[in-house]
C-alpha cells in the first residue's frame, strides 16, 4: 500500500511540475513576442520589436492569459456558438451552441465504447467515433474548407462514390460465391430480404405524418436502403440522393449490422417452429474453378444489360471477385482483401464521423432515421425467413428457414447467426455454408435496389 501511495504522489508531483514548466514557457514566450530577441535584457524592454514583427500587435501578459482562457474548450462549450449552413435553406444559417458540440463528442465516445468494449463492428465504429469527436472539437478546425484533415478525407472519397466503390472491390475479393452457385435457389432468399427496403418507403410516408418530421422521396430512398444492412451501399446511395443525411444513415446501417446477433434471433425463432429449425440440408455440390471465374463476369454483363445504374457497384464487386478466383494475380487479391480494404475503411469511417455534427444529427428527422432503419432491418429479416417457408411448400428437399435471415447484406455475420441458432437446436446441424448463399445474394440484391433508386430518382 505504501508503494502505491508513493507512486501516486510521484505522479502528482511530476504532473504539477510539468504544468508549472508549461506556464513558465508560455509567459516567457509572450514576453519574447513583445520584445527584442537580440539580448536578454531587451526582452523586458518592450520598446524594440522583434525584426520582421513590427506590425504584429503587442500582447501583455494579462491579455495573453485572458485570451488563453477565452480560447479554452471549456469556455467555447459553455459560452461559445457557431454559425453553420442551414440544411433546409442553404441561403440561411443555423446557430449551433457550444453545449451541442459537447453532446456530439459524448455520442462519439459512446460509439467508440460500443466498438472497443462491446465488439460492435469495431473496425468501423471506432474510427467513426473518433471522427465524430474530432469534428466537434471547438476551434479544432478539422473540417475547415481546403485545410481541415476531415474535410479533405470527405471531399476525396466519402462525398462521392470513390471510397464505397473501393470497399465493394475489397468485399468482392473476400467473398466466395461458391455456395450461391451450388444452390441458386437461395438467391430468392437474398431477394426477399430486400422487402425491408421497399416496406420502409411506406414507413417514411407514415413518419411524415408526425409533426416536426419531413422527408422527401430522395431522403426516403436513402433511408430505406438501411434495410439491406449494407454500410457501403447506404453511404453510396446517400451521397447521391441525400448527402446531408449521410452520417446518421451510415451510423444506423453499421449499428444494425453490428447488432445482427441481438436483433435477428428473436425474429427467427418467432417465425419458425422447432421442427423447421432442425431441418438438415444436404452437403452442397462441388463448384469448379471455371464456374467461379465465369460467375462475376456473367453478373457484370447482366447488370450492364438490365440495371446499368447498379453496374458500378456490382462491377467493382465482380472485379474484386474475379481477381480472387482467377488465381494469376494473387498479390492484387491479397492487397484488395487486406491493405487496401483496411486503409479505405479507416478513411471512409473517419469521413462518415466528420458528418456527425449537431445541425445534422440533433433534429427529429435524424431520430426518425434510427427508427425507420430498425424497422427496415427487422422486415428484411422477416422477408428472408418467410420466403424460405414459402419455398418449402413446393420443394422436395426442404430449406431450413433459418438461413433466410442471412438474406441481409451483413457478410458473413448474418450467416454465422443462422448457423449459431441452428446449432442451438441440433449441435450437428451446420448451416454456415448454406447461409452464405443468401448472404452474398443479399449483397447483390441491395446493390440492385440502390441502382433502382438511382435510376428512378437521380437519373
Amino acid at each position: 500500500m505504501l508503494g502505491k501511495e508513493k507512486s501516486k504522489r510521484r505522479i502528482i508531483n511530476i504532473t504539477v511540475a510539468m504544468l508549472c514548466i508549461a506556464l513558465v514557457y508560455s509567459l516567457v514566450g509572450t514576453v519574447f513576442a513583445a520584445g527584442d530577441s537580440n539580448e536578454v535584457a531587451s526582452i523586458f524592454n518592450m520598446n524594440v520589436p522583434i525584426k520582421g514583427s513590427e506590425n504584429v500587435p503587442r500582447i501583455s501578459i494579462g491579455e495573453f492569459l485572458k485570451n488563453t482562457v477565452k480560447n479554452t474548450g471549456i469556455n467555447s462549450i459553455i459560452n461559445g456558438s457557431e454559425e453553420v449552413e442551414n440544411l433546409i435553406n442553404p441561403a440561411e444559417t443555423t446557430t449551433v451552441p457550444g453545449w451541442q458540440r459537447l453532446v456530439m463528442m459524448a455520442i462519439g465516445f459512446l460509439i467508440i465504447y460500443l466498438g472497443a468494449a462491446k465488439g460492435f463492428e469495431p473496425l468501423l465504429l471506432i474510427p467513426i467515433g473518433f471522427g465524430t469527436v474530432f469534428v466537434n472539437i471547438p476551434g479544432g478546425g478539422m473540417y475547415n474548407e481546403h485545410s481541415g484533415m476531415l474535410r479533405i478525407i470527405y471531399d476525396a472519397g466519402v462525398g462521392n462514390e470513390f471510397f464505397p466503390m473501393l470497399i465493394f472491390m475489397g468485399i468482392g475479393a473476400m467473398t466466395d460465391f461458391g455456395p450461391l452457385i451450388a444452390n441458386p435457389k437461395t438467391a430468392l432468399l437474398g431477394g426477399a430480404a430486400q422487402l425491408g427496403v421497399f416496406v420502409t418507403l411506406f414507413g417514411v410516408a407514415l413518419m411524415n405524418l408526425i409533426h416536426g418530421i419531413d422527408y422527401n422521396m430522395f431522403e426516403a430512398a436513402a433511408i430505406a436502403i438501411i434495410g439491406g444492412a449494407d454500410g457501403p451501399t447506404s453511404i453510396y446511395l446517400a451521397g447521391k440522393l441525400a448527402p446531408h443525411m449521410m452520417a446518421v444513415i451510415a451510423v444506423a446501417a453499421y449499428s444494425y449490422m453490428a447488432l445482427v446477433p441481438m436483433i435477428q434471433p428473436p425474429i427467427m425463432k418467432m417465425l419458425t417452429t422447432k421442427k423447421e429449425r432442425m431441418i438438415k440440408m444436404k452437403q452442397l455440390r462441388y463448384v469448379s474453378k471455371t464456374e467461379k471465374v465465369l460467375f462475376p463476369i456473367a453478373l457484370l454483363i447482366l447488370s450492364i444489360l438490365l440495371i446499368p445504374s447498379a453496374a458500378p457497384l456490382i462491377g467493382m464487386l465482380a472485379f474484386g471477385n474475379f481477381v480472387r478466383e482467377i488465381g494469376v494475380v494473387e498479390r492484387l487479391s491479397k492487397t484488395m482483401q487486406n491493405e487496401m480494404l483496411n486503409i479505405v475503411s479507416i478513411l471512409l469511417s473517419l469521413g462518415v464521423g466528420s458528418q456527425m455534427t449537431p445541425e445534422k444529427i440533433m433534429n427529429p428527422n435524424a431520430v426518425g432515421i434510427i427508427v425507420l432503419g430498425l424497422l427496415a432491418f427487422c422486415v428484411a429479416t422477416m422477408g428472408g425467413v418467410l420466403m424460405a417457408k414459402l419455398m418449402n411448400l413446393f420443394l422436395k428437399e426442404k430449406i431450413n428457414p433459418l438461413i433466410g435471415s442471412a438474406g441481409v447484406s451483413a457478410v458473413p455475420m448474418a450467416a454465422r447467426v443462422s448457423n449459431k441458432v441452428g446449432l442451438e437446436y441440433d449441435p450437428s446441424n451446420f448451416l454456415l455454408m448454406h447461409a452464405m448463399g443468401p448472404n452474398v445474394a443479399g449483397v447483390i440484391g441491395t446493390a440492385i435496389a440502390a441502382g433502382v433508386f438511382i435510376a428512378t430518382y437521380a437519373g
